[in-house]
């Protein structure tokens, strides 16, 4: 382990607190040298449980006086003078990590219905603005405006397909896009398709089999991933398993298997989502479920990770309910089991799971690569630059997100972030809105999605573009949020952002940005600074969200700071030196007119010796 501290700061001994089977133990660290004001620390500590738990004590002598300093804990979670509870603790896996290729990749989500009909789509419906839809749907043209509540909210049907997204690649690349994610695929009685009547086929609605081949096969040569969306906390009352079950109430699960598959009650009724009737949940204490569903090569899981599919991964829908009913608890051992499975099929897959609010115990390196939560970016950053405009906010009672300010915004940010393996925090979803969201558009003040995504691409994690944000669109819900992509309709484009998200893509090629650590160095009030570092680059990002003037004091921003090269400008935002003290004490003076970003690329951090 390494460590480097601010050699004005009175460190002089260092020692690494590990957690060995729950007992404490501490490391001493040996001091490696001092360069470039920065004193650095190395100790080897022993990788005894699966994860390992650490953090630093620090011993402090204030310079220019005898009498001992307070020691000091460094955690995930920042600096304290108190002992703290481990919670926080760093922690290392000793799992393997996640494919290469995902950590810290861009990622842009879409919702099959409303992203792009094909070509062919629209010659089939003989010219017809609105698609030929089922008997359960309600048709559409493409310029109609989203149902987002009543009965029609799930069955009014656009007719994006897998074939209208193939034909748009060039959009996705021209984006910098390094990972697409499909919202389900399967058939259903559903725009959502979250209720699926059978996992082992593609809805023809969006193209079957062929179409998700066709496009995963695109994708491919392009360089772009392809992740699906599983949802294996349920199925819907039509699934093929679910219409054999409840086929015969009298039948046992000898007599028909799939029985088993769900949490039938004496009376014939069942357990489903949040008692959604159309979403009967799965009883994951069933060895055939097990069997047709993650378990082995012929499973659903490995099926379309192989040829002629070859999917890059999965994220899981319901994540964290999955497996869970009252004292039921078979999360675990499920998604290790899913694991295996996938990384049978596929040695590089990727494996995300949703989990809607305090996610990290579940993400510990043994089961899923990262999260998909909404707890340590989403939220914080819609409280930091809301409007007040009234939107759902999460389901909380509450009329609209509360007004953070930066101090704040930190706080939470790093409290729910704190706990996750470092690998684990590289591959989760980095997202300011998604398809369960209002858009970040409705919901920031103007310029505070622009400033979000910077923040989003520059943050640690796989930045989330949802399908629709590069063109500024809205929504106060989920529902709301998943409009038709304005392709052929200018007037629908509310701010063309395309140019921005561009940019941001070719930014996060940058290594530092991907992989590099993160350092805060100013959180007060309307203004954000802080650097992803890794040796031989710095990448210092600044965001304010509204009109700023702060004094950033000498030796706060990396050494040569003064010098470095501009990359990304949005807003007005500027830093600019000024002396302060005695001639020689240079501060940095930021200052900001309303929402805005800036992000400058200078040299390194490099360890005595190398």
């Amino acid at each position: 382990m390494r460590l480097r501290t601010r050699a004005d700061g009175g460190v002089v001994r260092v020692w690494v607190r590990t957690v060995e089977d729950a007992e404490p133990r501490h490391a001493a660290a040996r001091p490696l040298g001092s360069i470039g004001g920065w004193d650095w620390w190395e100790a080897r500590v022993r990788v005894h449980n699966p994860v390992a738990r650490y953090r630093f004590l620090l011993e402090r002598e204030p310079p220019g006086s005898d009498s001992e300093g307070r020691p000091a804990w460094l955690n995930a979670a920042g600096m304290w003078t108190h002992d703290v509870p481990d919670t926080a603790d760093f922690r290392l896996s000793a799992e393997a990590p996640g494919p290469e290729w995902a950590a810290g990749a861009v990622m842009y989500q879409v919702f099959p219905d409303r992203f792009a009909r094909s070509r062919a789509a629209s010659r089939s419906d003989g010219g017809s603005e609105a698609p030929h839809v089922p008997e359960w749907a309600v048709a559409a043209a493409w310029g109609d405006a989203v149902v987002h509540e009543g009965p029609d909210t799930a069955r009014q049907l656009f007719g994006g397909d897998l074939n209208g997204i193939r034909e748009r690649l060039d959009h996705l690349e021209a984006l910098g896009v390094e990972v697409l994610y499909l919202t389900p695929i399967f058939p259903a009685r559903s725009n959502h398709r979250y209720d699926a009547s059978t996992f082992r086929h593609v809805d023809p609605l969006l193209g079957g089999d062929t179409a998700l081949a066709a496009l995963v096969e695109a994708c491919h040569a392009r360089g772009i991933r392809v992740i699906g969306d599983l949802t294996a906390n349920h199925t819907g009352d039509a699934h093929e398993w679910f219409r054999r079950a409840a086929g015969d109430r009298a039948a046992s699960s000898g007599d028909v298997p799939e029985r088993s598959y769900y949490y039938f009650r004496p009376d014939g009724s069942y357990e489903s989502w949040w008692g959604v009737p159309s979403l009967p949940k799965l009883d994951w204490a069933s060895g055939g479920l097990r069997r047709d569903f993650v378990d082995g090569p012929g499973s659903v899981v490995a099926h379309w990770l192989t040829e002629p599919y070859g999917l890059d991964g999965w994220r899981l829908d319901v994540g964290n309910m999955t497996g869970r009913l009252g004292v039921i608890d078979h999360h675990a051992e499920v998604f290790r089991l899913l694991r295996a499975t996938a990384l049978a099929a596929r040695p590089d897959a990727l494996l995300v799971a949703e989990s809607t609010n305090d996610a990290a115990a579940d993400f510990q390196g043994d089961t899923f690569h990262g999260s998909m939560s909404y707890a340590s970016l989403t939220r914080p950053l819609w409280g930091w630059l809301t409007d007040g405009t009234a939107v759902n906010y999460f389901g909380a009672p509450l009329a609209r997100p509360p007004r953070l300010p930066a101090e704040d915004f930190l706080a939470q940010y790093r409290a729910f972030s704190a706990a996750y393996p470092w690998d684990v925090r590289l591959r989760s979803l980095s997202a300011i809105d998604t398809h369960d969201t209002a858009r970040a558009a409705t919901v920031m003040v103007p310029g505070g999605q622009e400033v979000a995504a910077v923040l989003a691409f520059t943050l640690p994690g796989m930045p989330l573009v949802f399908a629709g944000d590069e063109f500024g669109l809205t929504g106060v819900d989920g529902e709301d949020s998943r409009t038709p992509m304005p392709w052929d309709d200018p007037d629908r484009i509310a701010a063309d952002l395309r140019p921005l998200y561009e940019h941001l893509g070719q930014l996060r090629r940058e290594p530092a940005l991907r992989i590099g650590s993160l350092r805060w160095l100013w959180a007060e009030g309307d203004v954000l600074v802080f650097v992803r570092e890794l040796p031989g680059c710095t990448v210092l990002v600044a965001a304010a969200r509204a009109d700023a003037a702060v004094e950033l004091l000498p030796g706060l921003l990396p050494e040569g700071w003064a010098g470095a090269e501009p990359v990304l400008a949005v807003g007005r935002l500027r830093l600019e030196a000024a002396s302060v003290g005695n001639a020689h004490d240079v501060a940095a003076l930021l200052s900001a007119a309303g929402p805005s970003a800036a992000v400058w690329r200078l040299p390194g951090p490099t360890p005595p010796g190398e």
